[in-house]
């Protein structure tokens, strides 16, 4: 009887503990619960719509202003512009990143604003003409990269330039088909940008036959990166071959390098060469 009695008295007591702390929990989070909570938007920059003429449809920038979104109106900004630049593309991480690499203890990026530059069709918009069909790459819709070249130099650079006060660096950022236009422009328009960064371009594209222009010699390019993953020789060879071909516009004060990540493919090589390039480009040349 006595161990029965010990026994009900023990459980009774542990269980009112229980139910005690419970209660004060409960009461707790209630209080926490109650408190008024203030959800505000986190914005790293703009979104600017507009029609556009040269190809008569609305296009659409995504712009990242370092330090939130009002630029300094004391600074000269240097601008990157990024193909695949939309939302749900390259933006968001290509921002963070060059965020990153100007925090003031790197100091060896200059604040820049980054240009993304969204897609409606990069298909269409990031190749020329073309009558080949790769027996493995398919494209549905092809052949405006001429239109969407005076698109970024007659309406997106000129909109830029005029919203904010920026000088005359200039960086393109392309990878797979947005390397194969940054390509196309670095050999047929340098003037476009001083820096191009091309990430395992396309060049498979009409049976490589871009590989066929030769470069000019221009001395506003101040740097070209060429970097490509482990991608099979599709990509590995013509990449290589591009930048052979480049060092023809190689001037006293510009740089043409190449990389090669062994433990990267297409799928992830972006981040980590572009990161690359940025430092060598910069870091190289004191900025």
């Amino acid at each position: 009887m006595k161990a029965n009695r010990f026994f009900t008295e023990f459980f009774s007591i542990n269980y009112f503990i229980l139910f005690l702390q419970l209660t004060l929990f409960g009461s707790s989070f209630s209080q926490i619960a109650e408190h008024t909570v203030n959800v505000n938007d986190f914005a790293i920059g703009k979104t600017i719509s507009f029609e556009s003429r040269v190809l008569n449809e609305t296009r659409e920038l995504n712009i990242y202003i370092p330090n939130g979104t009002s630029p300094d109106s004391n600074k000269v900004y240097s601008v990157i512009y990024l193909l695949d630049g939309s939302k749900d593309e390259d933006f968001v991480h290509i921002a963070g990143l060059v965020q990153f690499a100007s925090f003031p203890w790197l100091n060896w990026l200059e604040e820049t604003i980054v240009v993304g530059i969204a897609n409606t069709d990069r298909h269409r918009d990031f190749t020329f003409p073309s009558d080949y069909e790769h027996p493995v790459y398919k494209l549905k819709n092809r052949g405006g990269s001429e239109k969407f070249m005076e698109y970024i130099q007659n309406e997106v650079q000129p909109l830029i330039d005029s919203t904010f006060n920026t000088h005359q660096t200039k960086i393109l950022i392309g990878q797979s088909l947005g390397g194969l236009l940054a390509s196309e422009i670095l050999l047929k328009k340098p003037e476009m940008f001083s820096y191009y960064i091309i990430v395992s371009p396309s060049l498979w594209y009409d049976n490589e036959s871009l590989l066929e222009l030769e470069p000019q010699n221009n001395a506003t390019v101040d740097a070209v990166y060429i970097a490509v993953g482990n991608e099979g020789d599709v990509m590995k060879r013509p990449a290589k071959q591009l930048f052979k071909k480049l060092n023809f516009i190689k001037t006293e004060h510009a740089q043409i390098m190449y990389g090669y990540y062994k433990d990267k493919d297409h799928g992830d090589i972006l981040h980590q060469a572009v990161y690359d390039a940025l430092e060598e480009m910069f870091m190289v040349k004191g900025k």
